[in-house]
C-alpha cells in the first residue's frame, strides 16, 4: 500500500509538472552546441534511432494521429510487449514523395512524418506492431534551431520557420534540408511555458 501511495504521489507530482512546462527526467538527444548566433543555436546531434509512422492530412490532425500511433508503439503494442520510455521531442516534418520516371518526376506534398526519437540505450528497438510505424536509424547531422513557445498551430509553427530562416541568413551557416517543428510538452502545458522548436540541417555557408 505505501509503494502504491508513492508511486501515486510521483505520478500526480509528475503530471503537475508537466502542466507547468517541468520535463523531470524526459531522455533528449544526445547533442553538443556548436555556437550561438542571431538567436539561434548550432547543435550537432549523434546518430540516434527513431519510431516514425506518416500521416495524410492537415498538420495539427497528422501531428494528433502521428502521435497517437506512436505512443501505442511505446506503451506496449510492439513484439514483446515492451514499454519504452518516453523521450523529447516529438519531430514532425512534411514529407514528399517524389513520383517517378520514365515519363516526368514531380514532388507533391503527401502528408507529414511524425517521430519518436528513441531512448539511447535501446540498442535494438522492438518490432511495431502497426505496419505504418516503422524503426528509422538517423545519422549525425548539424542543425539550426529556433526556439518558441504557446500553443503549436500550424500558423504559429510556419511563422516560426520563417524566423528561422531570416535569421540563418545572416549567420555563418546555410540551410542544407527544409525545417520541421519539434515538441516537447504536452497538450495541457501552460502554452506560455511550452517548448516548442523549429530546426533546420545546416552546413558552414559558402561549404
Amino acid at each position: 500500500m505505501v509503494h502504491r501511495l508513492v508511486a501515486l504521489a510521483g505520478s500526480l507530482l509528475l503530471g503537475a509538472c508537466t502542466v507547468v512546462g517541468v520535463r523531470a527526467g524526459t531522455e533528449e538527444p544526445r547533442h553538443e552546441t556548436l555556437a550561438q548566433q542571431a538567436g539561434l543555436e548550432i547543435r550537432r546531434y549523434a546518430p540516434r534511432l527513431a519510431a516514425e509512422t506518416v500521416v495524410e492530412g492537415e498538420e495539427a490532425a497528422a501531428r494528433s494521429e502521428g502521435f497517437s500511433r506512436l505512443a501505442r508503439y511505446i506503451f506496449g503494442a510492439n513484439r514483446g510487449a515492451a514499454r519504452i520510455a518516453m523521450t523529447a521531442p516529438v519531430a514532425q516534418e512534411p514529407l514528399r514523395i517524389a513520383m517517378t520516371a520514365p515519363v516526368a518526376q514531380e514532388a507533391t506534398p503527401q502528408g507529414h512524418r511524425i517521430r519518436f526519437f528513441l531512448p539511447a540505450a535501446l540498442r535494438e528497438p522492438p518490432v511495431p506492431e502497426d505496419p505504418r510505424v516503422t524503426i528509422a536509424e538517423l545519422p549525425a547531422e548539424t542543425v539550426a534551431v529556433l526556439r518558441f513557445s504557446g500553443v503549436p498551430h500550424p500558423a504559429a509553427v510556419a511563422e516560426a520557420r520563417g524566423r528561422l530562416l531570416a535569421a540563418l541568413a545572416t549567420t555563418d551557416w546555410q540551410p542544407a534540408g527544409e525545417p520541421v517543428g519539434w515538441f516537447y510538452d504536452p497538450p495541457w502545458t501552460v502554452p506560455g511555458l511550452r517548448r516548442n522548436e523549429v530546426a533546420v540541417p545546416v552546413a558552414p555557408r559558402g561549404a
